[in-house]
């Protein structure tokens, strides 16, 4: 049988990356929405095996200014309640987050480039235990708190909420562990009027990527690779589909 994984991306270029080998390999068959220019139905979130909400530039605080922030909060409220396997990757972390009624708030500072991680006791003994002071791409100025129930598995020393997990199914990751280093360019010139504002020289970021991109591959990818095996045996019971979205994924 088939297994299906939901990507719902929010810009173009924050796309599965890395991602995308590892869930082919484990035989899923991957679908796209483009959240805010795709309806949002809470059924489509809840059939999918696997669900990973990818990363953007706006927030969970901008609800009033992108309104289909709000169904997709309520989608993948109705997913979290299945405890079917979901994966929160920046701003997706942030919304799964919320969505577990965690506060979500801008920091007043940004972590744009790549920096080590800490991993807490918890997560060493993690899917995540192959990163623990591996260089990885950090790209946000918000930061969640942990839910309630949850577990703290990283930190840096400015953003002590880096990842979180719920039961073996559920991870959030402040980080984008799926950035594919050869494609850094894309994120460069769709993220060119943040950086500049913030003052920093895309050179750098190339440069980081050079050096730290190809380790950080590997390690995502065993990461990766471990958290989707993790989350198999949660599949056993079939959830509702939604066959439009399958048939023109």
């Amino acid at each position: 049988m088939t297994r299906r994984a939901l990507a719902v991306r929010h810009v173009a270029f924050e796309d599965l990356g890395l991602a995308a080998a590892v869930l082919d390999a484990h035989g899923y068959e991957v679908a796209y929405l483009e959240a805010g220019t795709e309806p949002i139905a809470p059924e489509a979130f809840l059939g999918p095996e696997l669900l990973v909400v990818l990363g953007g530039p706006v927030g969970v605080g901008d609800v009033e200014h992108y309104p289909f922030l709000a169904a997709e909060l309520a989608a993948i409220s109705g997913r979290l309640r299945t405890g079917r396997p979901t994966l929160g990757i920046c701003l997706g972390a942030q919304l799964v987050a919320h969505a577990l009624g965690a506060e979500v708030s801008a920091t007043g500072r940004q972590e744009i480039g790549y920096g080590p991680l800490t991993l807490t006791d918890a997560g060493r003994g993690s899917v995540l235990a192959p990163l623990d002071g591996v260089p990885v791409l950090h790209w946000h100025g918000d930061q969640f708190e942990i839910p309630e129930g949850a577990v703290r598995l990283a930190e840096t020393p400015g953003f002590p909420h880096q990842a979180f997990s719920v039961g073996p199914g559920v991870l959030g990751l402040q980080f984008h562990l799926e950035a594919d280093h050869t494609r850094i360019e894309s994120w460069l010139v769709g993220h060119a009027h943040e950086l500049a504002s913030a003052g920093i020289d895309p050179h750098r970021i190339r440069a980081q990527a050079v050096e730290h991109g190809p380790v950080l591959a590997d390690v995502a990818r065993r990461v990766l690779d471990a958290w989707v095996a993790q989350s198999a045996h949660l599949l056993e019971d079939p959830a509702p589909t939604d066959s439009d979205l399958w048939e023109h994924p």
